[in-house]
């Protein structure tokens, strides 16, 4: 069920921090957006893909993989910040980062999307600070879709022939595979090849 409250209590924000279910809450442009906690099998992807991509990717990039973590477009940020499910960070780009944010654009955002969540939604918002691409995987049948930053805007990539889509920012490349799974590899890279979720 969705809902609007033009007003939401202080009382019922406060309820959320003490009970600790605020923590994927955004805030967009001064309102609030609440998520709940994502399912299992949400979950329990998102760390299989994390985990391959600080072995592979940032093991060949230098580079850094963060969950979770709010993504702003100004230092003074809790007005204004998104939580993708992973984000990938060049090490030349660690100067972005803060304690409790990034302030800036990463080099790629994933976002798992959830029925009836507000993963497309967000696409503006990542435009808006420079992200190189987003990476947009549906939980349930693990299909990817890859949106490159041109102009201004995002561009959805077609596949390959092949059914890939390609990385071109991170040399990462992805695809539906069978029994709601995604087979992902680096470029020139068989070795790296896996199939997620891998149970």
């Amino acid at each position: 069920m969705r809902g609007v409250m033009l007003k939401v209590p202080e009382s019922l924000l406060e309820d959320r921090r003490r009970k600790g279910i605020d923590k994927f809450d955004e805030m967009w442009e001064g309102v609030v957006h609440m998520t709940p906690a994502p399912n299992i099998k949400h979950q329990d992807f998102e760390f299989e893909l994390e985990a391959w991509l600080r072995n592979h990717w940032g093991v060949r990039s230098g580079g850094d993989v963060f969950h979770n973590v709010n993504v702003s477009d100004r230092d003074n940020w809790e007005d204004n910040f998104r939580i993708p499910d992973l984000v990938l960070l060049l090490p030349e780009q660690r100067n972005i980062l803060r304690d409790t944010h990034i302030f800036g654009a990463p080099l790629v955002v994933v976002e798992i999307r959830s029925p009836g969540d507000e993963s497309l939604e967000k696409i503006p918002f990542y435009a808006k600070l420079g992200v190189a691409e987003v990476w947009i995987i549906d939980r349930d049948d693990k299909t990817p879709e890859l949106y490159v930053l041109s102009g201004g805007q995002y561009d959805l990539v077609v596949p390959c022939k092949d059914g890939w889509l390609v990385s071109k920012c991170s040399s990462v490349e992805f695809k539906s595979v069978a029994n709601a799974k995604i087979g992902i590899r680096l470029v020139g890279d068989s070795a790296s090849y896996r199939e997620l979720p891998g149970r």
